[in-house]
């Protein structure tokens, strides 16, 4: 009995407004009975009666005569009044919820297809939005985050990433490319889950702290994962060996003219060695992206399989 008594009230708090507008028309109902039957007055005429109680209009046209139907007068007015204008003030509230929600993006509905779908926000996220605003892409957030931070041109919506129905709102299925980022790496692993089986076949990137996190993501299936700690430790390591390493990184993925671009092998290439055709590309050929690793070629001289991707430096004029 106390379990079903629970969950009737957990039912009962998810409908709040449901639940008093049912109360109220059950003390109205039996303001009325008692009305009619202490005043000796048709049933209508009683139920008219309780009805401009309780909404306080009070005609006059019909009053209790006698003691005991003001006591009933009195328990009307001690509860359906209240209940009633609980009511209206409950309904009010949710009228005003909405059109905040609309107003802050939190209500907004994708009409946009073909699009990157970004889970979580922090510093990063903020630096990364506004070079996929220069560069013209359809962007979609969806973080718990004040409207005022993001771009205008990105499609925001407010909510937890980590919850199943914000993941499916904001339909995975229509995305071209997902990246999952966030303030806590169990965020993030949750998040890649949740977007992992509601999308199964959208291809992710997961930017973590910790590269366990990354080995655990890629356990997942989520093969590109970003260690931000060990790739900031790789960087100065090197920078500490070879001074201008990280202005050659900088040189090549901080301005607009080099552009990084991953492309299909040709298929000529098939069959040929990395350093082969490395020498007959007309551009810069960087690597050579082999089963999910990115092959240099500098250790190993790996041959170029029909399924293989090239990383090439485009130069944009």
């Amino acid at each position: 009995m106390t379990i079903l008594i629970s969950l009737l009230w957990q039912r009962v708090r998810r409908h709040q407004i449901l639940f008093l507008i049912i109360l109220s028309l059950a003390t109205m109902m039996l303001g009325a009975i008692l009305f009619a039957w202490t005043q000796r007055v048709h049933f209508f005429t009683a139920l008219y009666w309780a009805v401009t109680t309780a909404t306080t209009v009070g005609y006059g046209d019909v009053t209790p005569h006698n003691a005991i139907g003001r006591l009933v007068a009195m328990g009307v007015m001690l509860t359906t009044i209240p209940l009633v204008g609980a009511v209206f003030a409950a309904w009010a509230a949710v009228l005003a919820s909405i059109q905040l929600r609309r107003v802050l993006g939190m209500e907004h509905r994708l009409n946009v297809k073909d699009f990157l779908v970004v889970y979580g926000f922090n510093d990063t996220v903020a630096h990364l939005l506004n070079e996929l605003v220069d560069e013209k892409q359809e962007v979609v957030l969806v973080a718990d985050v004040d409207p005022v931070m993001v771009p205008a041109r990105i499609h925001l919506m407010v909510g937890d990433p980590t919850k199943a129905e914000t993941v499916k709102k904001s339909h995975p299925e229509r995305a071209r490319q997902a990246l999952i980022a966030g303030n806590s790496d169990g965020d993030i692993l949750m998040t890649a889950v949740l977007v992992k089986h509601a999308a199964p076949n959208l291809p992710q990137m997961a930017m973590v702290q910790s590269a366990k996190v990354a080995e655990a993501l890629q356990d997942l299936g989520i093969r590109h994962t970003i260690a931000a700690d060990d790739l900031m430790g790789r960087t100065l390591a090197k920078s500490l060996e070879t001074p201008h390493a990280a202005d050659l990184l900088l040189g090549l993925i901080g301005t607009d003219r080099y552009q990084l671009r991953e492309r299909a092998v040709q298929a000529e290439w098939a069959g040929q060695k990395l350093s082969e055709v490395r020498k007959n590309y007309p551009g810069v050929l960087l690597g050579l992206v082999h089963e999910g690793s990115v092959l240099v070629g500098v250790e190993q001289d790996p041959v170029i399989d029909t399924h293989d991707a090239v990383l090439v430096l485009v130069l944009e004029l």
